[in-house]
């Protein structure tokens, strides 16, 4: 099995450009393997404009961090983000994890994926060139939808994000249909005719399938929440 070159240190004053850390805390964080969540587990949270409710969204995944962390994740606003770490115009705040089958609240990984995922990145021990270098690819399974706009939410596109993509850097990225690009269908992760979404300057936000409905449907409240994401 192939092993990875330990990465050069790099000096504390060294800021990383997406996340405003020391690059060696960042190095630290970075997520080295992923385990998508298959049972239905959710995130709970709370905000500042409903402080009486809590509310519920679907984990995508599972990460593994070099440092042995293993955190649920959740496409919010416009990046992939560990629960713990939400952040929004309202002052979003991280609850719990909950098993909506047995209704159980947990705020930690649960065993069984921390085991998957400890077991996966002993197995698959690459050897990476680059820092954008492919470690892994895995299917979007919560109908997670990617938001394009280049007249400041005057139109939209809505786009479902057909997977995401780990990075050897730990950086994570939704990736879309290029519709002038399918050879084949349906369209999965690793094919062609994927791009990037946040490469692209005409990218704002991702919405699960519930939310991305909505806004299809012209739903009033939808709407009024982009409205207030505009501002931002």
């Amino acid at each position: 099995m192939p092993t990875s070159t330990p990465s050069r240190p790099v000096a504390n004053n060294v800021i990383d450009f997406f996340t405003g850390q020391a690059f060696s805390a960042s190095s630290v964080n970075r997520f080295i393997r992923l385990a998508p969540e298959l049972d239905g587990l959710e995130m709970l949270y709370t905000n500042d404009a409903n402080p009486q409710k809590t509310f519920s969204i679907k984990i995508l995944c599972w990460g593994l961090r070099e440092d042995g962390e293993v955190l649920g994740l959740i496409p919010w606003l416009d990046r992939l983000t560990p629960c713990p770490d939400i952040k929004d115009p309202l002052n979003g705040q991280w609850q719990a994890y909950f098993d909506p089958g047995t209704e159980d609240l947990f705020y930690e990984a649960p065993f069984h994926k921390t085991l998957e995922l400890e077991t996966a990145v002993d197995y698959y021990d690459y050897t990476c060139e680059h820092e954008t270098d492919v470690v892994q690819e895995i299917p979007d399974v919560i109908g997670t939808h990617a938001v394009f706009s280049n007249d400041r939410f005057k139109t939209l596109a809505l786009k479902p994000v057909v997977s995401w993509q780990l990075l050897h850097n730990g950086r994570i990225h939704g990736l879309v249909i290029d519709d002038d690009q399918i050879v084949q269908t349906p369209v999965l992760p690793g094919d062609q005719g994927l791009y990037t979404a946040e490469t692209q300057p005409e990218f704002h936000y991702y919405f699960q399938r519930n939310i991305a409905n909505k806004i299809k449907a012209g739903d009033p409240e939808a709407l009024a929440a982009i409205s207030t994401l505009e501002d931002r």
